[in-house]
């Protein structure tokens, strides 16, 4: 079975003469692999030398904005933006003990269901 969509081979592969078994393939000058490039040189540094003191200030104005962007994106995420917002907020707010007592509420109350349900049942 063939390639669908590849080229025609020879017509038997086995037509050919072959070689023995220790013998090593011939050799082809078709197939050289390109030498490698040298790659390296100094280390350089990226960007601009702050070499005056204009550059100095310009640079720490861009961390300054970039500073307040940072917060002022921080304050947006924690603000509520809706009722499942809030809703979210103020279950971020809950502590642990706040939670595991919420839930073994809801489990006494499940007990105390069940029981009633069984009395009426008369079990």
């Amino acid at each position: 079975m063939g390639n669908l969509c590849g080229k025609e081979s020879s017509p038997d592969p086995f037509a050919q003469p072959g070689r023995t078994l220790g013998s090593a393939p011939a050799p082809s000058n078709t197939r050289t692999a390109p030498l490698p490039k040298k790659v390296g040189g100094p280390p350089r540094t990226l960007g601009p030398a702050p070499n005056t003191a204009a550059q100095s200030e310009g640079q720490e104005e861009a961390q300054r904005k970039a500073a307040a962007a940072a917060e002022a994106r921080a304050n947006a995420a924690t603000k509520p933006k809706g009722k499942l917002s809030s809703q979210l907020q103020e279950q971020k707010k809950q502590t642990r003990a706040d939670t595991l007592e919420a839930a073994s509420k809801d489990t006494r109350r499940m007990r105390d269901a069940d029981a009633a349900a069984d009395s009426r049942a008369y079990n």
